[in-house]
Protein backbone atom coordinates (compact mmCIF):
# COMPACT_ATOMS: atom_id res chain seq x y z
CA UNK A 1 0.00 0.00 0.00
CA UNK A 2 2.86 1.82 -0.39
CA UNK A 3 5.48 3.09 -3.20
CA UNK A 4 8.56 2.52 -1.48
CA UNK A 5 9.41 -0.32 -0.68
CA UNK A 6 10.55 -1.16 3.26
CA UNK A 7 11.84 -3.35 5.36
CA UNK A 8 11.83 -4.56 9.20
CA UNK A 9 15.05 -5.44 9.97
CA UNK A 10 15.76 -7.14 13.82
CA UNK A 11 19.78 -6.44 14.22
CA UNK A 12 21.39 -8.55 17.03
CA UNK A 13 17.90 -8.64 19.26
CA UNK A 14 18.01 -9.57 22.75
CA UNK A 15 15.02 -9.27 24.89
CA UNK A 16 14.40 -10.40 28.14
CA UNK A 17 11.36 -10.36 30.29
CA UNK A 18 11.33 -8.12 33.52
CA UNK A 19 12.17 -11.15 36.39
CA UNK A 20 13.05 -13.53 34.27
CA UNK A 21 16.97 -14.79 33.83
CA UNK A 22 16.89 -16.20 30.41
CA UNK A 23 16.62 -14.22 27.41
CA UNK A 24 13.40 -14.91 25.26
CA UNK A 25 15.02 -14.04 22.24
CA UNK A 26 18.70 -14.34 22.28
CA UNK A 27 20.86 -12.44 19.13
CA UNK A 28 17.68 -12.97 16.48
CA UNK A 29 19.04 -10.72 13.26
CA UNK A 30 16.22 -11.29 9.97
CA UNK A 31 14.82 -9.09 7.63
CA UNK A 32 11.16 -9.02 6.90
CA UNK A 33 10.94 -7.22 3.01
CA UNK A 34 7.64 -5.57 2.24
CA UNK A 35 5.72 -7.31 -0.25
CA UNK A 36 6.91 -11.16 0.93
CA UNK A 37 5.34 -13.55 3.39
CA UNK A 38 7.35 -14.67 6.31
CA UNK A 39 6.42 -17.49 8.61
CA UNK A 40 7.40 -17.88 11.69
CA UNK A 41 7.71 -21.19 13.30
CA UNK A 42 8.76 -22.71 16.97
CA UNK A 43 7.52 -24.66 19.56
CA UNK A 44 6.15 -22.69 22.16
CA UNK A 45 8.01 -20.99 24.45
CA UNK A 46 10.91 -20.83 21.54
CA UNK A 47 10.23 -16.99 21.17
CA UNK A 48 7.60 -16.29 18.36
CA UNK A 49 5.33 -14.04 19.84
CA UNK A 50 7.77 -12.25 21.37
CA UNK A 51 9.17 -11.70 18.14
CA UNK A 52 6.08 -10.51 16.62
CA UNK A 53 5.65 -7.50 19.93
CA UNK A 54 9.00 -6.24 19.08
CA UNK A 55 8.80 -5.80 15.08
CA UNK A 56 5.73 -3.74 16.41
CA UNK A 57 7.46 -1.64 18.74
CA UNK A 58 5.22 -3.24 21.73
CA UNK A 59 8.16 -4.22 23.36
CA UNK A 60 11.72 -2.91 22.56
CA UNK A 61 14.89 -4.97 22.43
CA UNK A 62 17.19 -5.18 25.69
CA UNK A 63 19.94 -5.20 23.45
CA UNK A 64 20.42 -5.01 19.78
CA UNK A 65 17.86 -2.81 17.69
CA UNK A 66 14.93 -3.23 15.35
CA UNK A 67 13.96 -0.92 12.75
CA UNK A 68 10.81 -0.86 11.39
CA UNK A 69 10.76 0.98 8.19
CA UNK A 70 13.50 2.73 9.20
CA UNK A 71 12.72 4.09 12.35
CA UNK A 72 14.18 3.09 15.46
CA UNK A 73 11.64 1.41 17.57
CA UNK A 74 13.32 2.15 21.24
CA UNK A 75 13.20 5.94 20.24
CA UNK A 76 9.58 6.23 22.30
CA UNK A 77 8.82 9.21 19.43
CA UNK A 78 8.62 6.58 16.50
CA UNK A 79 5.76 4.79 17.88
CA UNK A 80 3.45 6.60 16.91
CA UNK A 81 4.76 6.67 13.10
CA UNK A 82 5.75 2.62 13.56
CA UNK A 83 1.98 1.44 14.70
CA UNK A 84 0.80 3.59 11.26
CA UNK A 85 3.15 1.25 9.16
CA UNK A 86 3.45 -2.11 11.29
CA UNK A 87 -0.23 -3.49 12.48
CA UNK A 88 -0.65 -6.14 14.28
CA UNK A 89 -3.29 -8.63 15.15
CA UNK A 90 -3.39 -11.47 17.56
CA UNK A 91 -5.08 -14.42 18.68
CA UNK A 92 -7.96 -13.39 20.22
CA UNK A 93 -9.50 -10.42 18.78
CA UNK A 94 -12.71 -10.03 20.56
CA UNK A 95 -10.41 -8.73 23.80
CA UNK A 96 -9.45 -5.93 22.26
CA UNK A 97 -13.02 -4.32 20.19
CA UNK A 98 -13.69 -1.21 21.22
CA UNK A 99 -16.31 -0.43 18.28
CA UNK A 100 -19.94 -0.84 19.13
CA UNK A 101 -20.36 -2.07 15.28
CA UNK A 102 -18.18 -3.68 12.49
CA UNK A 103 -17.78 -0.77 10.80
CA UNK A 104 -17.11 1.13 13.92
CA UNK A 105 -14.36 -1.09 14.82
CA UNK A 106 -12.58 -0.74 11.43
CA UNK A 107 -12.99 2.62 12.00
CA UNK A 108 -11.30 2.84 15.42
CA UNK A 109 -7.57 2.78 13.55
CA UNK A 110 -8.18 5.85 10.66
CA UNK A 111 -10.20 8.00 13.50
CA UNK A 112 -7.03 7.65 16.17
CA UNK A 113 -5.33 9.04 12.86
CA UNK A 114 -6.93 12.13 12.64
CA UNK A 115 -8.38 11.68 9.26
CA UNK A 116 -11.03 13.00 7.61
CA UNK A 117 -14.45 11.51 7.49
CA UNK A 118 -14.54 11.41 3.89
CA UNK A 119 -11.11 9.45 3.96
CA UNK A 120 -11.99 7.50 7.04
CA UNK A 121 -15.17 6.67 4.68
CA UNK A 122 -13.28 5.67 2.03
CA UNK A 123 -10.72 3.54 4.17
CA UNK A 124 -13.23 1.97 6.16
CA UNK A 125 -15.52 0.17 2.81
CA UNK A 126 -12.62 -0.42 0.94
CA UNK A 127 -11.26 -2.58 3.93
CA UNK A 128 -14.94 -4.02 4.19
CA UNK A 129 -14.85 -5.01 0.99
CA UNK A 130 -11.17 -6.43 0.92
CA UNK A 131 -12.15 -8.73 3.93
CA UNK A 132 -15.56 -9.72 2.27
CA UNK A 133 -17.85 -8.90 5.47
CA UNK A 134 -19.71 -5.55 4.13
CA UNK A 135 -22.40 -7.66 4.46
CA UNK A 136 -21.92 -7.71 8.51
CA UNK A 137 -20.88 -3.97 8.49
CA UNK A 138 -23.91 -2.89 11.05
CA UNK A 139 -23.79 -5.70 13.37
CA UNK A 140 -22.26 -5.91 16.76
CA UNK A 141 -18.89 -7.69 17.16
CA UNK A 142 -20.15 -9.53 19.76
CA UNK A 143 -22.54 -11.58 18.04
CA UNK A 144 -19.90 -12.41 15.47
CA UNK A 145 -17.95 -16.30 15.25
CA UNK A 146 -14.42 -15.83 16.55
CA UNK A 147 -13.40 -16.49 12.51
CA UNK A 148 -15.48 -13.31 11.57
CA UNK A 149 -13.85 -11.51 14.14
CA UNK A 150 -10.79 -12.13 13.27
CA UNK A 151 -11.22 -10.66 9.59
CA UNK A 152 -12.88 -7.89 11.16
CA UNK A 153 -9.14 -7.37 13.24
CA UNK A 154 -7.54 -7.75 10.48
CA UNK A 155 -10.17 -4.90 8.62
CA UNK A 156 -8.92 -2.42 11.28
CA UNK A 157 -5.63 -3.45 10.38
CA UNK A 158 -5.98 -2.99 6.73
CA UNK A 159 -7.75 0.44 7.21
CA UNK A 160 -4.56 1.76 9.14
CA UNK A 161 -3.33 1.04 4.90
CA UNK A 162 0.43 -0.24 7.02
CA UNK A 163 3.52 -1.70 4.87
CA UNK A 164 3.17 -4.57 7.00
CA UNK A 165 0.38 -6.72 8.95
CA UNK A 166 2.19 -8.88 11.68
CA UNK A 167 0.31 -12.05 13.04
CA UNK A 168 0.92 -13.27 15.98
CA UNK A 169 -1.28 -16.94 16.15
CA UNK A 170 -3.83 -15.10 14.76
CA UNK A 171 -5.49 -18.62 12.92
CA UNK A 172 -4.48 -20.74 16.01
CA UNK A 173 -8.29 -20.78 17.52
CA UNK A 174 -9.99 -20.77 14.01
CA UNK A 175 -11.46 -23.79 12.35
CA UNK A 176 -9.87 -24.53 8.83
CA UNK A 177 -12.64 -22.45 6.91
CA UNK A 178 -12.00 -19.37 9.10
CA UNK A 179 -8.22 -20.01 9.10
CA UNK A 180 -8.49 -20.82 4.76
CA UNK A 181 -10.51 -17.30 4.66
CA UNK A 182 -7.86 -15.39 6.84
CA UNK A 183 -4.76 -17.11 5.03
CA UNK A 184 -6.71 -16.09 1.42
CA UNK A 185 -6.70 -12.03 3.05
CA UNK A 186 -3.23 -12.27 3.67
CA UNK A 187 -2.20 -13.07 0.22
CA UNK A 188 -4.69 -10.15 -0.89
CA UNK A 189 -2.36 -8.37 0.80
CA UNK A 190 0.33 -9.59 -0.20
CA UNK A 191 -0.59 -9.14 -3.84
CA UNK A 192 -0.96 -5.27 -2.69
CA UNK A 193 2.69 -4.68 -1.63
CA UNK A 194 1.78 -5.13 2.12
CA UNK A 195 4.56 -7.35 3.94
CA UNK A 196 2.95 -10.66 6.07
CA UNK A 197 4.73 -11.85 9.05
CA UNK A 198 2.56 -14.53 9.91
CA UNK A 199 3.78 -16.68 13.51
CA UNK A 200 2.34 -19.30 13.48
CA UNK A 201 2.65 -23.45 14.94
CA UNK A 202 0.85 -24.59 11.31
CA UNK A 203 3.46 -26.11 9.16
CA UNK A 204 1.21 -26.01 6.23
CA UNK A 205 0.50 -22.10 6.66
CA UNK A 206 4.17 -21.83 6.70
CA UNK A 207 4.26 -23.98 3.64
CA UNK A 208 2.67 -21.00 1.60
CA UNK A 209 4.85 -18.51 2.87
CA UNK A 210 7.99 -16.90 0.94
CA UNK A 211 10.35 -17.53 3.69
CA UNK A 212 10.44 -19.57 6.96
CA UNK A 213 11.95 -18.58 10.02
CA UNK A 214 12.30 -20.82 12.91
CA UNK A 215 13.12 -20.10 16.23
CA UNK A 216 14.55 -22.39 18.84
CA UNK A 217 14.95 -20.85 22.48
CA UNK A 218 15.00 -17.71 21.49
CA UNK A 219 17.44 -17.93 18.70
CA UNK A 220 16.61 -18.50 14.94
CA UNK A 221 17.57 -22.43 14.44
CA UNK A 222 17.25 -21.91 10.29
CA UNK A 223 15.95 -19.25 7.80
CA UNK A 224 14.82 -20.06 3.81
CA UNK A 225 12.10 -20.73 1.90
CA UNK A 226 9.97 -23.61 3.22
CA UNK A 227 11.03 -26.38 0.60
CA UNK A 228 14.69 -26.22 1.96
CA UNK A 229 13.33 -26.20 5.80
CA UNK A 230 10.09 -28.26 6.17
CA UNK A 231 10.87 -31.06 3.46
CA UNK A 232 12.93 -33.23 6.25
CA UNK A 233 10.59 -34.46 8.57
CA UNK A 234 13.97 -35.71 10.71
CA UNK A 235 14.75 -31.87 10.99
CA UNK A 236 11.33 -30.85 12.19
CA UNK A 237 10.90 -33.33 14.58
CA UNK A 238 13.65 -32.09 15.90
CA UNK A 239 12.58 -28.83 16.49
CA UNK A 240 9.44 -30.23 18.36
CA UNK A 241 7.22 -29.74 15.32
CA UNK A 242 4.78 -32.11 13.42
CA UNK A 243 6.15 -32.85 10.09
CA UNK A 244 3.81 -32.04 7.07
CA UNK A 245 2.21 -35.51 6.11
CA UNK A 246 3.52 -34.86 2.33
CA UNK A 247 6.80 -35.08 3.46
CA UNK A 248 6.36 -38.59 6.26
CA UNK A 249 5.08 -40.11 2.85
CA UNK A 250 8.23 -39.48 0.74
CA UNK A 251 10.25 -39.92 3.82
CA UNK A 252 8.99 -43.38 3.83
CA UNK A 253 9.07 -44.04 -0.17
CA UNK A 254 12.31 -42.92 0.10
CA UNK A 255 13.16 -45.45 2.63
CA UNK A 256 11.74 -47.65 0.09
CA UNK A 257 14.33 -46.47 -2.78
CA UNK A 258 12.05 -44.59 -4.72
CA UNK A 259 13.24 -40.90 -4.04
CA UNK A 260 10.99 -38.23 -5.20
CA UNK A 261 13.57 -35.95 -6.00
CA UNK A 262 13.21 -31.64 -4.76
CA UNK A 263 10.73 -30.86 -2.04
CA UNK A 264 8.01 -32.41 -1.66
CA UNK A 265 5.36 -30.19 1.15
CA UNK A 266 1.73 -30.89 -0.10
CA UNK A 267 -0.55 -33.63 -1.08
CA UNK A 268 -0.28 -32.00 -4.52
CA UNK A 269 2.68 -31.69 -5.04
CA UNK A 270 2.82 -35.85 -4.62
CA UNK A 271 0.39 -36.64 -6.59
CA UNK A 272 2.06 -34.69 -9.55
CA UNK A 273 5.83 -36.82 -9.01
CA UNK A 274 3.69 -40.02 -8.73
CA UNK A 275 2.60 -38.86 -12.43
CA UNK A 276 5.28 -37.71 -13.70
Amino acid sequence: MHDEPHEIAAENLTYTYPGMSRPALYGVSHRFRQGEFHAVLGRNGSGKSTLALCLNGLITPGEGRVLSCGLDTSVPTNASEIRKQVAIVFQTPDTRMVGSTVEEEVAFGPENLGLSPLVIRKRVDEALELAGIEDIARRQPQQLSLGQKQLVAVAGAIAMEPSFLISDESTSMLDVRSRAGVLKLFADLQERGVGIVHVTHFLEEAAIADQVVILESGRIAGTGPPGELLSDPTRVRNLGLDPLPATMVAEELAALGHHTGGYILTAEELLLWSRA
